[in-house]
């Protein structure tokens, strides 16, 4: 029974320094992850610290990155002349009737290629040449007035870039003696040079275009359509009393490439004579009459310098005499 005793006893005390040694190692063990603990999160820290200063480095533009970026932004990069090229060439040799000879695509696409860019180009008419003006005024707008409202849904649906708006034309070539003669006798009221068209009441101003077109400093204006070949066709002459209304009242830069197409009909020639004026004609290439029309002081009250030499004062005139002899 003793010897039992003092077994256990032995063991007892055994047990009792194993007992005591737990502590050390537990102490050691939490020491150990602390200082693990203290690596980790130093090196997520500096692992985050890295990716913010790539991520800010990343952000600054070099100096030379940042040049070239202003050089594009303010410099938008025109067509080249090989494409250029390639298009007036498949446009001038169409087999579509009414379309514009090589000359007259030529001077237009010359005037759009050296203006500055974004050059806002207004067009009369939707014609055969319509996705050719859209293509080589690449970084500029282009918009579109037709008479036919529903050919223009149509051309938007399968040309979905294009701009286009209907106005309803409420003149007759048959009329264009009268029309002409009764703008003159406005000219210092409704019908006068600058003027925001939208509120103007000239039967030959178009005021039913949405407000912001008038609003656009147009830097070239072609007029092509509307109809103009028999008596009952609304003709264009309020595209030509517009078109120089627009030249004359813009606000930013002074001058406006204005086209006339068809120049070889009266209306044409005749209305071109006295709203955009023979002082102002630049060249004649084909059936394209390109004139340049400076902006002018509001108050304004007449078209050209020379308002006793245009062709429809001796229309006017003639038309008189016929009257009075009959």
């Amino acid at each position: 029974m003793k010897m039992m005793n003092n077994g256990g006893g032995a063991t007892a005390a055994a047990t009792t320094k194993l007992i005591l040694l737990h502590p050390s190692i537990h102490k050691q063990a939490a020491s150990h992850r602390l200082w693990l603990l203290a690596f980790v999160s130093f090196f997520t820290f500096a692992v985050l610290l890295t990716l913010i200063n790539t991520r800010d480095s990343s952000l600054i533009p070099t100096s030379s990155t940042a040049t070239t970026t202003n050089h594009n932004h303010h410099h938008p990069q025109r067509l080249s002349p090989s494409i250029v090229d390639a298009l007036l060439h498949y446009a001038s040799y169409s087999n579509i009737s009414g379309r514009m000879t090589e000359s007259e695509l030529n001077s237009i696409s010359r005037v759009l290629q050296q203006c500055s860019p974004p050059c806002n180009f207004l067009v009369f008419g939707l014609t055969p040449e319509t996705l050719l003006w859209k293509a080589l005024n690449h970084h500029g707008r282009t918009v579109f007035v037709d008479e036919n409202e529903y050919y223009i849904a149509h051309f938007e649906e399968r040309h979905p870039g294009i701009e286009a708006y209907d106005v309803q034309y409420t003149t007759k070539v048959s009329d264009m003696k009268e029309l002409i003669k009764l703008a003159k006798e406005q000219v210092k009221n409704e019908c006068r040079p600058v003027q925001n068209l939208l509120f103007s009441e000239c039967k030959l101003g178009i005021n039913d275009l949405p407000n912001h077109i008038y609003d656009v400093d147009w830097d070239v204006i072609l007029v092509d359509g509307p109809r103009g070949y028999y008596p009952a066709a609304p003709g264009r002459m309020s595209a030509i009393f517009t078109a120089g209304v627009l030249a004359r009242s813009k606000k930013r830069t002074k001058s406006t490439h204005v086209f006339v197409h068809d120049f070889n009909r009266e209306v044409e020639r005749a209305c071109s004579h006295e709203f955009l004026c023979k002082e102002n004609m630049v060249e004649a290439k084909d059936l394209l009459a390109h004139f340049l029309v400076e902006s002018s002081k509001s108050g304004t009250n007449h078209f050209c310098r020379n308002r006793t030499s245009s062709s429809s004062s001796s229309l006017l005139r003639r038309d008189r005499v016929e009257r009075n002899v009959n």
